[in-house]
């Protein structure tokens, strides 16, 4: 074995981690972001915690099929094609759910109460998702892995939830200012749309 081909058989095992960690992670934050969110009425938090399962589910499709992706082979890369337009219908959803709850709030419906457990998840999370997201990128184009870096994305993205989530959750707490949590959640709107589009469209990053 050359020294290149251990170098990329590290790389691949690498990676592998990085999507496994990805998974236990999300696992973990969607459950703690859904119940802090549900207990304290906060849209934000609830779909903060629904974006960490799309991530789950990104992350669980790569796992499962990452070995034929980095083989190249075509059947392969249509498959992951595939799973890249599912991930994009999960994006719209989520905006839509997102607008429509916030919308809600605004017009008169109940006042999200404050969470300090929710700051903490959100901090913890703008602290990890960048060097974890920006990792699974460049073991993406190492490998020429092009599923892999649309998953990278979605990690990207988590990072500018969680600025928008602690802003708003930490505004409620400090300040009592009810409206940015709802406010914070339709700051993640076009972003999200703009990732779903992406990746129904199947649209290269750059």
């Amino acid at each position: 074995m050359t020294f290149v081909d251990t170098d990329r058989s590290a790389l691949i095992r690498y990676s592998r981690w990085l999507l496994v960690f990805t998974l236990l992670y999300n696992v973990g934050e969607g459950i703690i972001a859904i119940g802090s969110g549900i207990v304290a009425g906060s849209i934000a938090l609830v779909g903060f915690g629904l974006d960490s399962f799309i991530e789950v589910f990104a992350a669980g499709v790569l796992l499962w099929n990452f070995g034929n992706l980095i083989s190249g082979e075509e059947g392969h890369e249509r498959t992951a094609r595939r799973v890249e337009a599912a991930i994009g219908v999960t994006f719209f959803a989520l905006a839509a759910y997102i607008t429509a709850e916030a919308v809600f709030i605004l017009a008169g419906g109940s006042e999200p109460r404050e969470s300090l457990v929710g700051i903490g998840l959100a901090v913890a999370s703008l602290i990890i998702m960048p060097a974890l997201g920006l990792s699974k990128r460049n073991c993406a184009r190492r490998l020429c892995v092009s599923a892999l870096e649309r998953e990278s994305v979605e990690t990207l993205v988590c990072s500018y939830l969680s600025i928008t989530l602690v802003l708003g959750l930490v505004l409620n707490a400090a300040w009592g200012l009810w409206w940015a949590d709802p406010i914070a959640a339709l700051a993640m709107v076009p972003y999200v749309l703009k990732e779903g589009w992406e990746a129904w469209q199947g649209e290269d990053d750059d």
